[in-house]
C-alpha cells in the first residue's frame, strides 16, 4: 500500500449506508403497479432503459429516477394511465427520499480512527438535495474535510476532484463499493483504490472485471482498511 497517502475519499451510498436495496423496493413496488400492462421483469427492462437513454439528462440520484418512472409509465400504457397512477408512481419516489440512513457496520469506527490522521473526503454521485440531507442525518458530517457531490465519475471528475483538493494522484485514496466508479477511474489517473463489494449493486455499476493493481486492494468491510495504512 501507498505510504504517501494524504486524502482518503469515500463513496457514500453503499459504501457509508444502505442505499441500492431501497431503490429495489421501489423498483418492485412500481413494477407491481404495472402488471396490468406488462409482465414484472419487463418492465423493470423498460424502467432501465429510460434510465440509461435519461442519464445524460438528469444525472444520478432519486429525482431522475422518479422522472423515469412517469416516462415509463406513459410508454409502456400508450398515454393511457389514469393520473392515479402517476400519483402513485410519484408517491414511490416520494418515499425513497424519506428512507431512513442506516450506516454500514464499522463505518463509524473506521472514521473515527483516521479522524486527523488524513484528510477525509465524502466523493459520491446523486442529486445535490438529497445526499446532503443523507449527510446531516448519518451524523457523519464533522469526519469529513470536503463533501464532494458528483454529476459523474469518470477520470476527469476525478481530476477536477483532486485540483480543487490541491491534492497529487500518489496521495489520494479512493474507497468504494464500485469498480466503475470509484476503482478503475481512479487507478487510470494514478490514485489508489480499494473496492468494499456490496451484496446489492446497481445494474449499471456492475463490472465483472478481474483486476490487478498495485494500487488495488479488495476489501471485505470497511475497516480492513485499517490494516493497510
Amino acid at each position: 500500500m501507498n505510504n504517501e497517502i494524504t486524502t482518503i475519499a469515500f463513496d457514500a451510498d453503499d459504501t457509508l449506508w444502505i442505499n441500492e436495496p431501497y431503490f429495489q423496493e421501489a423498483e418492485r413496488e412500481f413494477c407491481e403497479l404495472l402488471e396490468d400492462y406488462l409482465p414484472q421483469h419487463s418492465v423493470a427492462q423498460e424502467l432501465f432503459k429510460t434510465e440509461m437513454q435519461n442519464l445524460h439528462l438528469y444525472g444520478y440520484g432519486v429525482k431522475g429516477f422518479m422522472l423515469c418512472m412517469v416516462e415509463t409509465v406513459c410508454r409502456i400504457s400508450n398515454n393511457t394511465a389514469p393520473v392515479e397512477l402517476i400519483n402513485t408512481t410519484i408517491k414511490i419516489g416520494q418515499k425513497l427520499l424519506q428512507k431512513p440512513i442506516v450506516l454500514l457496520d464499522g463505518v463509524t469506527e473506521t472514521l473515527e480512527n483516521l479522524k486527523g490522521k488524513y484528510r477525509l473526503v465524502v466523493a459520491t454521485k446523486g442529486d445535490l438535495l438529497d445526499q446532503e440531507r443523507k449527510l446531516k442525518k448519518s451524523g457523519l458530517q464533522e469526519y469529513f474535510h470536503h463533501i464532494e457531490i458528483m454529476s459523474d465519475k469518470k477520470e476527469g471528475d476525478y481530476q477536477k476532484l483532486l485540483k480543487h483538493l490541491d491534492c497529487q494522484p500518489e496521495h489520494f485514496l479512493m474507497l468504494g463499493n464500485s469498480i466503475k466508479s470509484d476503482i478503475l477511474p481512479v487507478l487510470e489517473i494514478g490514485g489508489s483504490a480499494a473496492h468494499i463489494p456490496y451484496h446489492v449493486t446497481w445494474s449499471h455499476e456492475q463490472h465483472d472485471l478481474n483486476l490487478e493493481h498495485p494500487d488495488f486492494m479488495e476489501l471485505e468491510k470497511i475497516s480492513d482498511i485499517l490494516e493497510y495504512l
